[in-house]
């Protein structure tokens, strides 16, 4: 039998923490271990525990989510967390990916995305819902460079480049990439890395928001 996906909840919901473990019940490859019920208890359950996926809200009592990722940040607690927030602000958002977050997803939205965000935050990616990702996408490139600036970056992406962004965008995550492409996962993660760099986006969803934007599918 496959080993199920272990889960903690945190939020200051009761009533909330039992629909998530409700919906998650509905899934035979996730196992809900326990909640906390404020930001410190998770640091304090941090500190002799972990699961596969931390589901972490951000408005909580005693400390609150970025306070949680920054001191797991400071501690160099190794913990895949997903935020589940009905704050949307892409500036947030971003704050939080920067400080650790594998994955956002809006309460609203819970039941259509938690379950394939854990299972995708498990398989070491990233996972943003649907809004999110377009609030995202609108402020990533609100300040980007010029139209004429982005054309000549465009001639200087090789043709891996270009395969990678589609691949990218179609949401493949690394393994499928590296079969599509033919190569190892840690060229891939290469490959990634560099055209981070190359046109100037934070991680792999500024690489999918780069390649609709420039009509890269």
């Amino acid at each position: 039998m496959k080993q199920q996906i272990q889960v903690h909840i945190a939020d200051d919901h009761k009533i909330l923490i039992e629909g998530i473990v409700a919906l998650l019940n509905t899934d035979d490859e996730i196992n809900v271990e326990g909640y906390s019920l404020t930001g410190r208890q998770i640091i304090e359950w941090s500190k002799n525990n972990s699961a596969d996926v931390l589901i972490l809200d951000i408005n909580m009592p005693e400390m609150d989510g970025i306070d949680v990722l920054k001191t797991f940040k400071a501690r160099n607690v190794d913990q895949k967390t997903i935020i589940l927030s009905s704050l949307q602000d892409p500036k947030l958002v971003d704050e939080m990916i920067k400080l650790g977050a594998n994955g956002f997803i809006e309460k609203s939205a819970a039941s259509e995305h938690l379950i394939k965000g854990i299972k995708t935050v498990h398989n070491n990616q990233q996972y943003i819902s649907d809004n999110v990702k377009e609030n995202l996408f609108e402020m990533y490139f609100s300040n980007t460079q010029k139209a004429s600036e982005k054309e000549e970056l465009e001639e200087e992406l090789t043709d891996k480049e270009i395969e990678l962004l589609k691949l990218v965008a179609q949401e493949k995550d690394t393994i499928q990439i590296a079969e599509a492409m033919n190569v190892s996962i840690r060229t891939i993660e290469h490959y990634r890395s560099r055209l981070i760099k190359k046109i100037n986006v934070k991680n792999a969803v500024g690489l999918a928001m780069y390649a609709v934007k420039n009509n890269i599918l």
